[in-house]
């Protein structure tokens, strides 16, 4: 029969302004009893579920060698979510200083439980607390601060804050970025609607970019995200989608948004589908030069039109032009009287894509 009990902690609760977190020592070996780790997924449905990546096994193993040495510190907190089962007891004696009270957590622990439904969550520390549980050690005692978390949108938000200054992959902030809620630093924030518009183009059934978007949750898309996402920022903030968003506070009209761009892009899909369907590698249409190039297309030709007249201004007209000047995998690009590229040197870098972008719009414009 399963276990339950309590584990109990002396910790410090300590007040910023209306949160509360709490700061403790727990054994490492014991966290992963009341602890879940939650990988970033998708459902079913298409929604984004958990938000942590992947173990980096190598990177688990050179922290457990270290672990195991005599000279063994790990000073950085691990960061956890808490849910209401956990509760703080102050202690009798009061604080000397009214932003912290001493006390004791108790963290109940419930064995026949899923991993789902523990009372506790991993935001920071999970290759430390893998190395930790997989170390050759009776026990290893580590900090913790954690906090009682209102949902899982406010979990990821902290996940994002917390790993701001830390070589987090970009891949999975941008997977991230769309469910997070609260203030983000303003690089994520202004990337936040994009990122809800990409994690559209890639699920949705009737969009050309379904599945072929690489994320951690679509790992077998292949177009690059960030290549997307600058596609997207450069258009809401400069460009067609512009007229879908809210200045003033950023929002902005997602259905009228995706729907622009999917009618565009198949039509993109539509003239060039062989080249569409090839890896970047082979096809310059799915290269980074190719995406925010014809971009920048997209907005010179459809910019001031609502998506119910896009089907009657000729934009397959347009693309079926562009034919005659690209090259997107085999023959020469002819950038400019003095300027002859093999298709495939053309880089996704701002000088190509400038190139390029000028030669695709004049074309297009005529």
């Amino acid at each position: 029969m399963a276990d339950r009990y309590e584990i109990k902690v002396p910790a410090l609760e300590v007040r910023q302004g209306e949160r509360r977190i709490y700061c403790f020592a727990v054994d490492g070996k014991r966290l992963l009893d009341f602890t879940a780790v939650s990988r970033v997924k998708r459902t079913d449905e298409g929604s984004l579920d958990g938000y942590q990546r992947p173990e980096v096994m190598s990177h688990i193993r050179a922290i457990r060698r270290y672990i195991e040495s005599p000279e063994a510190m790990l000073p950085n907190a691990v960061v956890l979510a808490f849910d209401p089962r956990v509760r703080f007891v102050p202690a009798r004696r009061k604080s000397p200083v009214d932003y912290s009270v001493m006390g004791e957590l108790v963290i109940p622990v419930d064995e026949s439980l899923p991993e789902s439904e523990k009372p506790a969550l991993l935001v920071d520390g999970q290759q430390r607390t893998a190395a930790i549980r997989d170390a050759d050690v009776a026990e290893f005692p580590v900090a913790a601060v954690a906090f009682i978390a209102s949902g899982s949108e406010e979990q990821r938000s902290q996940f994002i804050l917390v790993n701001n200054t830390k070589p987090l992959p970009k891949g999975l902030i941008h997977e991230l970025l769309p469910d997070a809620t609260g203030h983000l630093p303003p690089k994520y924030a202004r990337r936040q609607l994009p990122a809800q518009v990409m994690v559209r183009l890639n699920l949705d059934t009737d969009s050309p970019f379904r599945g072929a978007i690489a994320t951690p949750t679509s790992p077998d898309g292949y177009i690059k995200d960030n290549s997307v996402l600058k596609m997207i920022e450069n258009s809401l903030y400069d460009g067609a989608l512009y007229q879908y968003r809210d200045p003033e506070d950023g929002s902005g009209d997602i259905e009228e948004m995706v729907l622009h761009l999917k009618i565009f892009w198949n039509l993109v899909e539509a003239t060039w589908p062989i080249e569409w369907k090839l890896i970047p590698r082979k096809s310059r249409l799915t290269h980074g030069v190719g995406i925010q190039s014809l971009g920048y297309v997209m907005d010179a030709i459809t910019e001031g039109y609502s998506t119910d007249t896009l089907p009657d201004i000729g934009i397959d007209r347009r693309l079926s032009a562009l034919c005659e000047v690209t090259s997107w995998t085999s023959g020469t690009w002819e950038l400019a009287p003095d300027d002859h590229r093999r298709w495939n040197t053309l880089q996704n870098t701002p000088n190509d894509i400038k190139l390029l972008t000028n030669l695709l719009t004049c074309v297009a414009l005529k």
